[in-house]
């Protein structure tokens, strides 16, 4: 039986980590007769760990076999002022179902436990062996999404009739306390680092976007993503459809000539509809689940995986 150390991740190991989780993700996908999620290198999945560290320096966790040290699983994590989130989580396809992943999540639900918060993630309904490791550790399905694919013409797309009255924008970095607001009466929690982050675009690979009412005053977000390891509509929040609509399509006419993923929440008919009038199509199904105390949505969220959100 393989013995392990759960430890902190340190920047050593970086080049390890990004191995793994390309070996981990591809090799999951591909053993259930999907294509490969990554196309590319380690090169390519190491941007987890720079996204991770930048936000949060020390939030990762290795499982390391022992006495070799070789790196059988990691994880990482990003504590929030009201909740803990579990990043995206890898096992080494040598090391599936010895326990590696349960004793990660174990050391991240035992942090979050001695600091009093909840932990939030955004799972693939997909994976049953993931399911039910998180809710055996006590986590409970939220919300459902489904993943919509959506390949983006070159030109962009058609334009559309503007949201009820109000307008979209760039978001800048003064807006931040605003959305630190909005995102806090609609789901809950508050991610001041995260916003800052996307709007700010140090990595280079970021655009977002604001609405605001006639009165200026902002009621929704929407980031985008265009990095080759996760080019995702994500993460957002607003308070209506028709909202989320027209944030949806800045934010894929900022990915033209692309093929990026938005996951919308399965019971907003309109949004799904709309997508599916310019030419979306589902490829996978994921959960919000809390282990803790959430609220349930007054509005619409739009997770992702890379400063993952739930």
């Amino acid at each position: 039986m393989n013995t392990f150390l759960v430890r902190p991740m340190t920047p050593a190991d970086r080049g390890e980590v990004a191995k793994l989780i390309l070996a981990s993700v591809n090799t999951w996908y591909q053993q259930h007769g999907m294509p490969a999620i990554f196309q590319g290198g380690p090169e390519l999945t190491d941007i987890f760990y720079e996204v991770y560290s930048s936000l949060e320096p020390g939030c990762g966790l290795v499982a390391a076999h022992q006495p070799s040290g070789r790196l059988m699983g990691s994880c990482f994590f990003h504590p929030r002022p009201r909740h803990v989130a579990l990043g995206i989580m890898n096992v080494h396809p040598d090391d599936f179902g010895h326990g590696v992943a349960r004793a990660l999540l174990r050391a991240i639900t035992d942090y979050a436990d001695q600091r009093g918060l909840p932990v939030r993630l955004t799972q693939s309904a997909l994976n049953l062996d993931s399911f039910s490791l998180y809710n055996r550790a006590g986590f409970v399905p939220r919300s459902a999404y489904q993943d919509m694919l959506m390949a983006v013409p070159a030109a962009g797309l058609p334009a559309i009739a503007p949201a009820a009255e109000g307008r979209l924008r760039d978001a800048t970095l003064a807006d931040v306390p605003a959305l630190v607001a909005l995102e806090l009466e609609i789901s809950g929690v508050t991610r001041e680092v995260d916003c800052r982050h996307v709007i700010g675009n140090a990595a280079g690979f970021w655009h977002t976007s604001v609405f605001e009412n006639a009165a200026g005053q902002i009621e929704g977000f929407l980031a985008s993503s265009r990095h080759a390891a996760c080019n995702m509509i994500g993460p957002g929040f607003c308070r209506t459809e028709a909202q989320a609509i027209a944030l949806i399509h800045r934010e894929l006419n900022a990915n033209a000539g692309r093929t990026p993923v938005v996951l919308v929440p399965v019971e907003r008919s309109a949004v799904v509809q709309q997508l599916y009038a310019w030419g979306a199509r589902n490829c996978e199904l994921h959960f919000c689940q809390v282990r803790g105390a959430s609220q349930p949505f007054a509005g619409l969220n739009f997770p992702t995986f890379l400063l993952e959100t739930a």
